[in-house]
């Protein structure tokens, strides 16, 4: 872990100082290496060798009014970028989080929160092409988590002025806009705090955005809906999740989503789970089942999934149907 100290949150967030000067704090760059073997077997491999080289960077602080600062940026693989947030928080009130990007944000961080050991059951390495829920996370977005909920209840508002506008820079407007407009996701979380039985975790969420109705393609606006309960007990934790997509569109516009996984610590090193996730869409289910384990030896993690999928992106022809055997070694660092 590299650390390149004192510089200022203040300088990376120059729009913050008309509110309070910032004291110096730290910008710290975290990654990992992660290389894979692949062996697909009803279609070609080709070179089965990957490398994955993940990496970011966090800085936070505290502003002289007592408000905290904090801000994340993500590359995924091959320098890739992904995600970049500013989170400000404000005592007694909550935070306030300013999100570009494609993931994290809203709606889009309960896709699919069953339990796993390496992945879900179609991110391992073999899709499924299955659509899920994003709400308002393709466009610049405005999130806010109260800090006044009840114990144990997590609770968050996010909204975008335009769900699918590009990304903007500094002082400058996105420049393209899709048919979709202004959107909010709504979503709760309950811990055990809130329930009562201890290792339950009851989640949802609820998104609309609104789409341009003169559009040709267009039926009604964007909706959204997540619910779903994670249980552990022991060694064991099980999941399961049902979320609905209504795309607003004039042409198989909805997709039922229904997961399911349980996993297992066979010891404090040692992990196997299984996942399986089905979407109906197009008038076809397509779906993902994922057998995983994972070991851990310090800084390193071996990995291996064995994963089937059936009508791959709501296909029908037998090239739809695929398995696939992933081994992987991640380092981090």
């Amino acid at each position: 872990m590299n650390k390149l100290n004192k510089i200022g949150v203040s300088a990376l967030c120059g729009s913050l100082a008309a509110i309070s000067a910032a004291n110096a704090g730290d910008l710290t760059v975290t990654g990992g290496a992660d290389m894979t073997w692949v062996s697909l077997s009803k279609q070609v491999t080709g070179n089965p060798i990957g490398i994955g080289s993940n990496f970011g960077f966090s800085g936070s602080g505290e502003l002289d009014n007592g408000w905290t600062v904090d801000l994340s940026i993500a590359h995924t693989n091959a320098g890739a970028y992904s995600n970049a947030n500013v989170t400000i928080g404000v005592p007694g009130v909550g935070d306030f989080r300013i999100d570009q990007g494609t993931s994290g944000t809203g709606i889009q961080r309960m896709d699919d929160l069953t339990p796993s050991v390496w992945e879900e059951a179609d991110g391992a390495g073999l899709s499924a092409g299955i659509t899920k829920v994003a709400g308002t996370s393709a466009g610049s977005t405005i999130e806010f988590t109260p800090s006044t909920t009840p114990d144990g209840l997590t609770a968050r508002l996010a909204w975008s002025p335009d769900s699918d506008g590009k990304n903007a820079s500094d002082k400058s407007g996105s420049g393209t806009s899709g048919i979709k407009g202004s959107g909010w996701d709504v979503t709760l979380t309950a811990t055990s705090d809130l329930t009562g039985v201890d290792g339950l975790t009851l989640y949802a969420g609820l998104s609309q955005v609104d789409q341009d109705q003169s559009a040709a393609t267009v039926s009604g606006d964007a909706e959204e809906r997540v619910v779903g309960i994670k249980y552990a007990a022991g060694g064991f934790t099980v999941g399961y999740q049902n979320n609905e997509d209504k795309q607003g569109t004039t042409t198989n516009n909805v997709y039922d989503n229904t997961m399911y996984s349980v996993t297992f610590n066979v010891s404090d090193d040692l992990s196997i789970g299984y996942n399986h996730v089905e979407s109906d869409g197009k008038g076809v289910v397509a779906e993902a089942d994922s057998i995983q384990a994972a070991y851990t030896m310090g800084g390193a993690t071996i990995r291996i999934a064995e994963v089937n999928v059936d009508n791959q992106a709501y296909g029908t022809a037998s090239t739809a149907d695929l398995d696939a055997t992933i081994i992987s070694l991640g380092l981090a660092f």
